[in-house]
């Protein structure tokens, strides 16, 4: 026994005890300033202190005024403590918590990050018509971090992960701080193939569709009314990849959306269009690939060529960075473990058919084994 530990009476009137001598959880109080609107903080229908309680079941939390009374395990107290503390300081920031922002924020702590909930939580990208744009978990503040702090940044992840939607924000923010002079917007148009010609209109009214999903994310981020002078004037520039081809494009922030679909070729053509003072975020999911089958994904080969360059980064967000309806990233899960399980099988079987049992590899080929 060591000679810290104190024996096993001492420790027993360490404990506390009810009426009848039996021991009682520990019990812990955090008292909350009584500035803070309790409201704010439980959520409306007490629907925060819900999620907190289905967090930890092993700790009974009761609300007393402006009191948190907690009874349990010492470790599950301390951590709600510490996510109270996080709260606070949303809201002493301006903005009212969610069950999303709670649930990220244990997730987060659990984790034991070296960033705080509240960092995450209470860092604004963009505004807009009251709207503030900011990242909602740990890696989408790394990601959003990382542009600042590199030239290329390649966004690898599922759909739902706010990837090109953050890397939009972005751009905004240094075309408003003048980091840059243009915005320019680009993604491949490969779902059309040759169906492009069927399409009725101008080739432009052809590719809009293709183009519109970076067309909707900008009317959130800049006034509906500027964009059709800032387009006009240059300034904003949304287009196929093909456009890209022969270009040098300076003092630009530069996105390359869907970039799964571009094939090698294309994928070293667009970054080779990098010019002075630019910046160039390019988006994708390995995991939805839409080229003709025999067509190597530019966005997986990229991985192993730039890898160890200088002032490039490769920021990769999962299912738990899904900021969309809960369902998506369940759904994202499931395909993983989907394709993951097929890959196997089909493995399984290659190796099966490459070498039948009973039988030499040497026999299994054409003329084999005479």
């Amino acid at each position: 026994m060591s000679e810290d530990r104190p024996p096993a009476e001492e420790r027993a009137a360490l404990t506390p005890q009810d009426s009848h001598g039996e021991r009682r959880p520990p019990r812990h109080t955090i008292v909350i300033p009584p500035e803070v609107p309790m409201v704010t903080l439980l959520g409306p229908r007490d629907e925060l202190l819900r999620t907190i309680e289905r967090a930890f079941p092993q700790l009974d939390v009761h609300v007393r005024g402006n009191e948190f009374r907690l009874s349990g395990p010492t470790s599950d107290a301390a951590m709600v403590e510490r996510l109270v503390d996080e709260l606070l300081q949303v809201i002493e920031a301006g903005q009212q918590p969610n069950r999303d922002a709670v649930e990220r924020s244990i997730a987060m702590l659990r984790a034991q990050t070296t960033e705080r909930p509240a960092d995450v939580l209470t860092m604004n990208i963009v505004s807009n018509r009251g709207r503030t744009i900011r990242p909602k978990t740990l890696h989408q503040k790394r990601y959003v971090d990382a542009i600042d702090q590199h030239t290329i940044v390649f966004g690898i992840g599922p759909a739902g992960t706010g990837k090109t939607y953050l890397a939009m924000a972005k751009a905004v923010a240094a075309l408003q701080a003048k980091e840059v002079n243009r915005i320019i917007l680009t993604r491949p148009a490969v779902e059309a193939g040759e169906r492009l010609g069927f399409l009725p209109g101008t080739l432009n009214e052809k590719i809009d569709p293709y183009l519109r999903p970076l067309y909707d994310a900008l009317h959130d981020m800049v006034d509906p009314d500027t964009i059709p002078r800032l387009m006009a004037a240059g300034t904003v520039e949304v287009a196929p990849l093909a456009y890209m081809r022969g270009r040098t494009l300076n003092d630009a922030f530069i996105i390359l959306d869907e970039a799964q679909n571009t094939s090698a070729e294309q994928m070293k053509m667009f970054l080779t269009r990098l010019g002075f003072g630019s910046k160039m975020v390019v988006t994708g999911d390995v995991t939805q690939v839409d080229l003709p089958a025999g067509t190597h994904s530019g966005l997986r080969v990229v991985r192993d060529i730039l890898v160890d360059v200088d002032d490039v980064h490769f920021a990769y967000l999962t299912s738990q960075d899904v900021v969309r309806h809960r369902l998506v990233s369940a759904i994202v899960d499931a395909y993983g473990r989907w394709d993951a399980d097929h890959r196997e099988d089909a493995g399984e079987r290659g190796v099966r058919r490459g070498r039948p049992q009973g039988r030499s590899a040497a026999a299994a080929r054409p003329g084999g084994g005479r």
